[in-house]
């Protein structure tokens, strides 16, 4: 026989068996006292879905699914009752990111336990944040963790946020005054030694792929970093105001995450054609034998605010392209996040 709840303040309290039935053997609410539990609106409105609770009482109404779902109980109800629903389908036992239903609990809307696992096994396989497509999160709110993102077909994608550390073990020791000139938005370096392209991997040929001591043509980015080490003659300054006049802020920003990863021992090269600010290369020992860039790497301010639907077409191109998408938050420091599709 299905039992039957009632709504106080944002909770479903139920009695009768309610624990043994409910939290003992799948993982819902919480335990009161004797045998009652208290559940969280999704909590409920998913049983009153599959049946096992026979109605919710609130204000005098006896509640089927409809009537609860109907009055929207809790922040963002509908998009946190289709994840709830969805990851029970997949086998998956979850709880409220709060507590009493957690001593600890993650900064989430869900503790997501491993199969086969539940609230009292003391482990968290994701901590689970969810949005609608139309939602706005601000990177200083994009930690680690798991981001469930509801679409208007009610279609959900999981991502996950990871802190990245880029490293790589590219070596090589830069010249001293190459000749360089300042070209519109590129510097053209004479006669540099062909490490530099060839082992450091700096610039493009002026004269394409064939060469015998290549003239390379460099992007601002590039001559800056260069200028700033005193391996080519031009001025640090000459090499950032073309760039701050070519792209404002942005350039010191992009300049700031180049050289952290040249100084990381990674290769930074343009990402334009993945819609992104560089791709690299961790370990460049020749450009003639230079195997695929591992990362997609977008640099934004650390108050940027993303859209959920450019966050799917990051991840979505990069990994359509074999490659991991890192995005570089620029403030006093850099802090580096990876994300990816996650298939729970």
């Amino acid at each position: 026989m299905a039992l039957e709840g009632r709504l106080e303040g944002e909770l479903v309290r139920v009695g009768g068996d309610a624990r043994q039935r409910y939290h003992d053997a799948r993982g819902y609410g919480y335990p009161l006292s004797g045998d009652e539990v208290a559940l969280s609106p999704v909590e409920a409105a998913h049983l009153l879905f599959r049946g096992d609770l026979a109605a919710v009482v609130a204000d005098g109404d006896r509640l089927g699914f409809r009537g609860f779902a109907a009055r929207e109980p809790g922040v963002d109800f509908g998009l946190r009752f289709l994840v709830y629903a969805d990851l029970r389908s997949r086998g998956f036992y979850l709880a409220p990111a709060a507590e009493p239903w957690l001593d600890d609990p993650p900064e989430a809307d869900f503790a997501v336990f491993p199969r086969g696992k539940g609230p009292d096994d003391g482990e968290v396989a994701y901590a689970l944040r969810v949005v609608g497509e139309r939602t706005d999160v601000p990177a200083a709110t994009l930690r680690p963790g798991t981001l469930a993102v509801v679409d208007e077909e009610s279609e959900i994608t999981y991502l996950s946020v990871e802190r990245a550390d880029p490293e790589g073990a590219t070596v090589y020791e830069l010249p001293t005054a190459v000749e360089a000139d300042l070209l519109s938005d590129r510097v053209v370096l004479w006669e540099p030694p062909a490490g530099l392209y060839e082992r450091a991997f700096f610039g493009q040929p002026l004269e394409g792929r064939e060469y015998e001591e290549p003239t390379l043509q460099c992007s601002l980015v590039e001559a800056a970093h260069l200028s700033a080490a005193g391996a080519i003659d031009l001025a640090v300054t000459t090499a950032c105001e073309r760039g701050r006049a070519v792209e404002g802020e942005r350039f010191d920003r992009r300049l700031r995450v180049y050289a952290e990863l040249r100084d990381r021992g990674v290769v930074p090269k343009t990402g334009y054609k993945f819609g992104a600010d560089f791709r690299t290369y961790a370990n460049v020992e020749s450009v003639d034998a230079l195997g695929h860039s591992e990362l997609l790497v977008r640099v934004l301010p650390a108050d940027h605010v993303f859209e959920p639907r450019d966050l799917a077409l990051d991840v979505r191109l990069a990994h359509g392209v074999r490659k991991r998408m890192v995005f570089a938050l620029v403030d006093g420091g850099i802090e580096w996040l990876a994300v990816q599709r996650l298939t729970p």
